[in-house]
This record gives structure tokens, C-alpha cells and sequence, in this order.
């Protein structure tokens, strides 16, 4: 029995995405843009353009201690091929590397689509003993990504209710808790995401995606500057880029 696709036709000399010419697309159209033509089955607004670049953009690298990056790594320093690396990074991201993301978008559809304020959700969460995926950081009192996202979200006049919302659990956990707990680029993500209508399931997707980016460069770096079989500690890495 046949099936079918709607997402990419291919003939002789012709290849349509989403019944766009290949060549009307390049070297005219973002790659966010192209990215949201094929998720979404439609030419994105210039802000919705611009949002989920910025989403790309935003956790392309974190360094050299993520679990994605430490596999990818890893597994560049024992002579694997770069699709292995590639392939052990990306299989390191999970519910709790990256997964935040879907984890916030599913929290604030709650809130927001069974009308609960922030500071119910949060109570509610906090009698269940459940963490609210998307805020606090190991690291930043204040995530710089998640602020310039929002910024951003502001500038263009594409701010709504899930970023409204996500704001008001911040202030809620605070509230409650007595602990800054600020909204990191996991949230901010999440909220950005909910409001271009992007399926929760594809969140890790849009992660990976960028996130390869950072992990192709730690590879090349890998294999360029140290030894094979090394022992990597992430505590002793010393960076000695550009400030």
C-alpha cells in the first residue's frame, strides 16, 4: 500500500519544499525561515523568523561540561568517526539535557489552557513535590540568553500569553519559595515555542538542532588539540579563546 508525504517533492530538475522551489529559497531565505517552512507547512512572519533564529542561535554551545558535549568528545578522542560523535551527543540529550524545554511548554499549556495564575500552579506543584521545569540555573544567577530571547520577543512585538505566564511563575516561585529562581533559556524557549505553536514533542528536535553546531566544533577541537584516549575531565578545561 502507497503512502504519502507533503513535505518535499523531487523530479528531474525540480525540487519543491512545501511548494517552494529549492532555488527560490537559496541564498533568498533564512534558515529559520526554511526551518519553520518545513515544521510548520508555511512561510513564517518576519518575527516568526526572527524568534526561532534567535531560539537556534541561543543554545548553540554551553561549553564544555553538557553530557552531549562530553560524549561527543569522548568519543572523538577514541578515533571514532564524526557521525559517531555526532550520534553519541545527540544521544545524550534527554529528559534532563535539553528536555526542559518540552517539560516548560507542557507546565505553562497547563496553566495557561486551564486558566490557573501562576501562583496556584506553582503551589500546586510544590504540594506534589514537582519542579517546574525551566528555571534556576546551575550557573546564571541570570541567564543572558533567556533575557535577550525575551527582548527580543518584546522588540517584536511577538510577546503573548505563555511568555506573560512564564514571567508570573517566576515571580511566583520567588513568592512561594523565597528563592530567586529566574526563567532560564530552557523556559524562555518554551515559552517562545508555545507561542508559535510548535508541537511540545518537537522541542528536543529544535534542541538538537542547535546544539550540533556547538558539538561539531568541540569535535574538530578535540581532534585537533589533544591527544587520543585522553581522560576528559571537564574541571581541569582552561579557556584560552577570544574575551
Amino acid at each position: 500500500m502507497g503512502w504519502k508525504s507533503a513535505i518535499t517533492r523531487v523530479e528531474p530538475g525540480r525540487i519543491l519544499i512545501r511548494g517552494y522551489p529549492v532555488e527560490e529559497l537559496i541564498g533568498k531565505r533564512s534558515y529559520g525561515e526554511v526551518l519553520f517552512l518545513l515544521i510548520k507547512g508555511r512561510m513564517p512572519s518576519p518575527a516568526e523568523a526572527k524568534i526561532l533564529e534567535a531560539i537556534i542561535v541561543s543554545s548553540c554551545d554551553h561549553g564544555v561540561t553538557p553530557p552531549s558535549t562530553l560524549t561527543a568528545r569522548t568519543l572523538a578522542s577514541t578515533g571514532n568517526e564524526l557521525n559517531a560523535a555526532l550520534a553519541g551527543g545527540v544521544l545524550a540529550i534527554s529528559k534532563y539535557h535539553g528536555g526542559a524545554i518540552e517539560g516548560c511548554m507542557h507546565v505553562l499549556k497547563e496553566g495557561v489552557e486551564v486558566g490557573l495564575s501562576p501562583e496556584e500552579l506553582v503551589k500546586r506543584k510544590r504540594e506534589k513535590k514537582e519542579r517546574i521545569p525551566g528555571f534556576g540555573h546551575r550557573i546564571h544567577r541570570q541567564d543572558p540568553r533567556s533575557v535577550r530571547l525575551f527582548q527580543l520577543a518584546r522588540e517584536l512585538g511577538f510577546w503573548g500569553r505563555y511568555t506573560e505566564y512564564a514571567l508570573g511563575i517566576e515571580a511566583a516561585l520567588k513568592e512561594v519559595t523565597g528563592k530567586d529562581l529566574p526563567i532560564n533559556v530552557d523556559g524562555a524557549i518554551g515559552a517562545l515555542l508555545c507561542e508559535l505553536e510548535i508541537p511540545s514533542y518537537l522541542a528536543n528536535g529544535l534542541f538538537i538542532i542547535s546544539r550540533l553546531a556547538g558539538m561539531l566544533a568541540h569535535i574538530d577541537e578535540e581532534k585537533r588539540r589533544e591527544r587520543p584516549m585522553r581522560f576528559i575531565d571537564p574541571r581541569e578545561c582552561e579557556y584560552d579563546g577570544k574575551d
